[in-house]
């Protein structure tokens, strides 16, 4: 928190007036006596109030004028009418995003899923209770501009020197003493310090909140990219294990056929280690699928031994067809790293201010009114009330250039905000510039890969069929096999980059927290 430069104390007993509401009395006034204020004192303290705030004035960065993400327009992707996933996806220029986005994939696990982990993730909660700081942060400070008021009371036994003058008028030189008083503080904003102060802690509170929904959006996109590689490592896997039974299986004819002289050692060394191959890529395969299972755990809350039962299959989503886009002018608002870096540029603005007011007079009104007497019953009578009143200024006139570096530091922090917020905005636009592209690909890649697959699993079907009829090599039917492993991996890695880069569209065009009502509030909580 930082510090008032004005303050303004004032002390009153127990029950009395406030300073400022009575006259200025003597010490030990008499009785009855009433004053009023003088008007310099007034007319001082509301222009200690009125004061202005010191430093610029904060303005949201403008859009950039920008109006595509690509250097071509969008367009339709290619479709792939005989693969699972193979649609063609359509793209809404300027059209808006559901805050339920992963929906779309029609897959109730799936669902299941993210509520799970929005609900138990623990990045989640932690960016929440910070979030939860930042506020009480904004209220606590709040409180510089009200009075604070608290209560003291002092007794003491004390014995006075013979020597000297005894403090009682009954001349005693042993006697007790008793004090009570209520002490009120008051902080004018002279220069504008508190409030700059505030600003600035809002501005964190908001910054703190925008990195709180990129968590929330990072965790949903991650969870449904995690499930969808777990779908897509599973059909990889159970192809593999096909594969390495139908190797299995040549290899076993062909020592069939060696033992009676029909196949040489060459075609046996060849399916030997062409079955070694096909068993090596299955060991990597179910690394990445325990890992992608524990991912799923953690993501939701739980440990890797408590990874969620649900199974995901690729064949089980659909694919989104038509994928809204943002307006690139639009992008800048929704972004939640771009807003949390306009916040931080709103941050370093208001610390501009902070510097400057720390380089002015420090005024301070200092009041104080309350009751001393020897014994309890006393307190409040007449001749036993006291106060004071008084007024000092103090500027700084040397601090070996400390002030002035400060604000010069805060000047160059506010320039490498700005280009912080620049770089992030860049980043956003080349985010969603990225998968665009990745998704028109995809689409071109997918198309590709299924064709081959399907030529694959013909020439396959023709080149084992030829040689069990004895009119094939065995080369031909080993080249035909290692074009269908590579056609079924290829269109199943292909099928789920469809799905993963759709998923990191949503992300890259803000993940529509705006349109959920827990998410989208004010610094007020509304």
């Amino acid at each position: 928190m930082f510090g008032p430069r004005v303050r303004v104390t004032a002390t009153a007993a127990a029950g009395l007036f406030p300073v400022f509401g009575r006259a200025a009395r003597a010490q030990s006034a008499a009785p009855g006596a009433v004053e009023v204020v003088p008007p310099c004192v007034a007319a001082l303290a509301l222009l200690l109030i009125a004061g202005c705030a010191v430093g610029p004035d904060f303005k949201k960065p403008a859009a950039p004028a920008v109006g595509d993400y690509t250097a071509s327009p969008l367009s339709t992707t290619v479709a792939s009418p005989n693969a699972a996933g193979g649609e063609a996806q359509r793209f809404a220029s300027g059209a808006d995003i559901s805050g339920d986005w992963w929906v779309l994939f029609h897959s109730g696990p799936l669902n299941e899923l993210i509520e799970l982990s929005l609900a138990s993730n623990p990045d989640l909660k932690a960016a929440q209770a910070a979030l939860s700081v930042a506020m009480e942060n904004v209220l606590a400070q709040r409180g510089a501009y009200l009075p604070s008021v608290t209560a003291g009371f002092s007794a003491s036994r004390q014995r006075q020197s013979g020597q000297i003058a005894p403090t009682p008028n009954s001349n005693a030189f042993l006697y007790n003493l008793f004090t009570p008083e209520v002490s009120v503080s008051y902080v004018p904003d002279v220069f504008g310090l508190n409030r700059r102060t505030m600003e600035s802690l809002q501005a964190q509170e908001q910054a703190v909140r925008f990195q709180m929904i990129a968590t929330y959006t990072t965790l949903t996109a991650n969870v449904v990219v995690a499930a969808i590689q777990d779908a897509s490592l599973q059909m990889q896997i159970d192809a593999t294990h096909q594969l390495i039974d139908i190797n299995s299986s040549m290899l076993q004819i062909l020592r069939y056929q060696f033992a009676k002289g029909y196949a040489n050692g060459l075609d046996v060394a060849a399916q030997e280690s062409q079955l070694a191959q096909v068993a090596a890529t299955l060991p990597p395969l179910l690394k990445q699928a325990a890992q992608q299972h524990d991912l799923l755990a953690v993501l939701t809350g739980r440990f890797p031994n408590q990874a969620p039962a649900e199974k995901f299959e690729l064949a089980s989503l659909k694919l989104p067809e038509d994928l809204p886009v943002s307006l690139p002018s639009a992008l800048v608002a929704q972004r939640p790293d771009v807003l949390q870096a306009e916040e931080n540029l709103h941050v370093a603005s208001a610390k501009i201010g902070i510097a400057i007011a720390n380089r002015l007079p420090n005024i301070t009104l200092t009041a104080n009114a309350g009751s001393t007497a020897l014994a309890m019953d006393q307190l409040f009578t007449s001749g036993t009330g006291f106060w004071g009143v008084g007024a000092a200024a103090t500027a700084p006139l040397f601090e070996g250039g400390t002030l002035l570096h400060q604000e010069r530091a805060a000047k160059a922090a506010y320039v490498q905000a700005a280009e912080q917020y620049r770089s992030t905005v860049l980043t956003a636009f080349q985010n969603v510039a990225d998968t665009l592209t990745a998704l028109e690909q995809d689409a071109a890649a997918m198309q590709a890969a299924a064709a081959a697959a399907d030529a694959a699993k013909v020439t396959l079907d023709l080149a084992q069929r030829q040689s069990q009829a004895g009119y094939a090599g065995y080369l031909a039917l080993l080249s035909a096999e290692q074009a269908y492993q590579q056609g079924r991996i290829n269109l199943i890695l292909a099928e789920a980059n469809r799905y993963a880069d759709t998923a990191a569209l949503f992300q890259a065009l803000g993940g529509g927290w705006w349109q959920r009502a827990d998410l989208n509030k004010d610094n007020n909580g509304r």
